[in-house]
């Protein structure tokens, strides 16, 4: 598969990264199998959180790819924490209690990658310097992140934080594009024009700071997927078109469409399907035109000023 660095650190990662949300609804030798067909295709990258099953789906990824010394050389872990029941903390004590308790489920001894999941408010970023400073001085956590952040919160953190922030994964799919019609929409009187994001795409780009679109599949919040879609007739005849000229399927395009964007973004894949997962891995082969792209973007509703 092919690979970028992620953020400004010297890490290689695949362009595509395997979303564990869902191992826990595979019995143990169906995720077994997932895990074991994702290496074998280059998918080494797995992202994880704290709150995912309540831990669960840690625990069972940890057991199904066999943890062990070996294993953990040829794999890239990325974990989450600072969300919990009916709030957000990213308190010292809450971000090293956390990342103990994700070692501990992961069998591990450390993390490629930490993000924190989610702004808190109530950040202190003072404190989260001295999480992070501690993390890394134990050998903990090699690399550092945040999610759903725009530029002025990742600006407040770097206040304090010494450490470079690699990544912001944030919700991005064909039909979720609020980053891009902005950017693409200044100066007009319309809907697109309202910067939800605070620039965040032009920020990542220029503060070399890897976007992890999460949900690519989906449309709204979690409300479902577009692709095959009968509210989406016009994008999904489009993007059927230009699979069969690549010969791929439906799920490569969706995903090419995300990789074909300069900012280099590394998607988070949550299906559980090995054969789905193997789609979203050949897309690291497909280059969408320029036309294609536009086409695309158009059949999804978004109208060009």
């Amino acid at each position: 598969m092919k690979t970028i660095k992620l953020g400004s650190s010297s890490l290689e990662v695949p362009v595509v990264a395997v979303g564990c949300m869902r191992i826990n609804s595979l019995e143990k030798a169906e995720a077994e199998r997932f895990v074991q067909s994702a290496l074998e295709e280059g998918a080494n990258f797995f992202d994880h959180a704290d709150i995912y099953g309540s831990g669960a789906c840690e625990e069972i990824f940890a057991d199904a790819i066999h943890m062990n010394a070996e294993i953990r050389e040829k794999i890239i872990l990325q974990s989450k924490c600072g969300i919990r029941q009916g709030m957000f903390d990213f308190s010292k004590e809450h971000i090293l209690d956390s990342v103990d308790g994700i070692l501990k489920r992961l069998k591990t001894d450390y993390l490629d990658v930490l993000l924190l999941h989610r702004p808190d408010t109530l950040v202190e970023p003072e404190e989260v310097a001295e999480a992070f400073d501690k993390l890394e001085s134990s050998g903990k956590v090699r690399h550092f992140g945040v999610s759903n952040q725009n530029p002025m919160q990742i600006q407040l953190l770097e206040k304090a934080v010494k450490q470079p922030l690699v990544a912001n994964q944030l919700q991005l799919s064909i039909t979720n594009t609020t980053m891009i019609q902005s950017g693409i929409n200044v100066n007009m009187e319309n809907d697109a024009a309202v910067n939800r994001d605070g620039s965040i795409l032009e920020f990542c780009r220029l503060h070399d700071i890897t976007i992890q679109p999460w949900s690519p599949f989906q449309y709204g919040f979690f409300e479902g997927v577009f692709l095959g879609s009968d509210k989406f007739p016009e994008l999904n005849q489009k993007i059927d078109e230009i699979a069969e000229k690549y010969s791929v399927s439906n799920t490569t395009i969706a995903i090419a469409w995300l990789l074909r964007h300069p900012a280099h973004m590394q998607p988070i894949i949550g299906t559980m399907n090995i054969n789905r997962l193997k789609d979203c891995i050949k897309a690291g082969d497909v280059t969408l035109t320029r036309e294609e792209w536009y086409a695309i973007y158009r059949a999804a509703g978004n109208i060009l000023p």
